[in-house]
């Protein structure tokens, strides 16, 4: 099994990467984690492509989740046997940050690089309600789902997605 979680920021990735990985005991590679490094910084670009090369060269199963386009994000589509494209609303995705921050804050998720701990600023939140939805950003959203069509699942709400997650947890009893 080798799944897919892309989609916007707040809306859930991660934590249904975590779940589908421990339900199915699979491994996880957040793509978070992979960026980030110590006090926020980003890891160089040649760095991030060969952890995520190893991952997907060493493993028959995962999940990872993330968008990051330069981090072989077509490789992971085609190989993937289920994209899942966490398409929730602006504002519900910017809800949900907002709850993770007062849930995290000052505290690294395992999701993060060692040493991010859980921010909210103008900038991220400017990201989550513009920045991460231009019309370019949707383009590339709906020719991925174009290309690969039969193996993507658009989940746009938390009634889907729980939805998801029973039929998926059925399948893996």
């Amino acid at each position: 099994m080798k799944i897919a979680v892309i989609g916007f920021s707040g809306s859930g990735k991660s934590t249904l990467a975590r779940e589908i990985g421990r339900e199915f005991h699979i491994p996880v590679l957040h793509l978070d984690r992979v960026h980030w490094v110590s006090g926020w910084r980003e890891r160089p670009l040649e760095e991030k492509q060969a952890i995520v090369r190893r991952f997907l060269d060493s493993r028959k199963s995962w999940v990872i989740d993330g968008n990051y386009r330069k981090l072989d994000y077509e490789r992971r589509l085609s190989e993937a046997d289920r994209i899942i494209f966490m398409s929730f609303r602006r504002f519900t995705c910017l809800y949900r940050v907002w709850r993770r921050y007062w849930r995290y804050r000052g505290k690294t998720r395992e999701d993060m690089g060692r040493g991010c701990k859980e921010r909210l600023n103008l900038e991220f939140l400017w990201w989550i309600l513009y920045e991460g939805r231009t019309r370019k950003k949707w383009m590339e959203y709906k020719a991925m789902m174009r290309e690969y069509g039969k193996k993507v699942v658009v989940i746009s709400n938390q009634r889907q997605l729980d939805s998801y997650k029973r039929g998926l947890m059925r399948k893996g009893k």
